[in-house]
């Protein structure tokens, strides 16, 4: 089976590049500089009439915390309607309680919302005190498909056991261990082999120089679709 490929977009024209260099999936956000924040209903719109492939939106309100208040939750409860109105494909999601764990009230009224949305729990996961006692509670929500996480390190590539280890728990659930946040193309074969990931993620590793607010560089999106390609031809033999 094909290793998944992810790649945010935050510009229609992102999204075009993405889709035609190989890109499995989009993950649609605003101020990227910021880990990503809710974009308007009409970029979303534009994005779902401009490709094929599955369109999942953020919703972030700010990035002050991943703790929310109650307006906060409003707000996030609007915005899973209007993305769901767009005809996106699904949300990226994530909140925590005081405690560092994951709000399991709110992550539910956050799944009525979406009602039938796919789901991923975005990287509040890394911020959790506990990262498999977090995957645990995930696993309990039949709406959760998509665990986005870079295993608690800045970059994904400092926690390689620690994802393996996400992957092996998350195994025969109907949820995916979504690897992202500092993956780079020369280390991406590397790290699905030595970690059995399904699914990566990729922002800045696919832009121009490399820069986070920069456009996506298709060649640099095809280049890494082709090593993913090669890595699924050598495990199929």
């Amino acid at each position: 089976m094909s290793v998944l490929l992810e790649v945010i977009a935050t510009t229609v024209a992102d999204a075009r590049a993405a889709e035609q260099a190989g890109a499995d999936r989009l993950e649609l956000v605003t101020a990227m500089g910021e880990g990503g924040l809710t974009p308007s209903v009409g970029l979303i719109e534009a994005v779902v009439v401009a490709v094929q492939i599955p369109v999942n939106v953020i919703v972030r309100p700010h990035s002050r915390s991943f703790v929310y208040d109650a307006d906060d939750y409003a707000v996030m409860q609007r915005d899973i309607r209007a993305v769901k109105a767009a005809g996106a494909n699904g949300i990226v999601i994530g909140m925590l309680d005081a405690h560092r764990a994951i709000d399991r009230e709110a992550l539910k009224r956050a799944c009525d919302a979406a009602d039938g949305l796919a789901i991923t729990f975005h990287r509040a996961f890394d911020e959790t005190r506990d990262l498999r006692e977090a995957l645990d509670v995930l696993l309990d929500f039949d709406a959760v498909t998509n665990v986005l996480t870079s295993g608690g390190k800045p970059s994904v590539l400092q926690a390689e056991t620690m994802i393996g280890e996400l992957v092996r728990q998350a195994s025969g659930s109907r949820c995916t261990i979504l690897a992202g946040a500092g993956l780079t193309i020369d280390a991406v074969a590397g790290f699905v082999a030595a970690t059995g990931v399904e699914a990566v993620h990729f922002g800045s590793g696919v832009r121009v120089d490399g820069n986070g607010l920069a456009p996506v560089d298709p060649a640099k999106v095809a280049k890494v679709r082709a090593l993913l390609d090669a890595t699924d031809s050598a495990t199929a033999r």
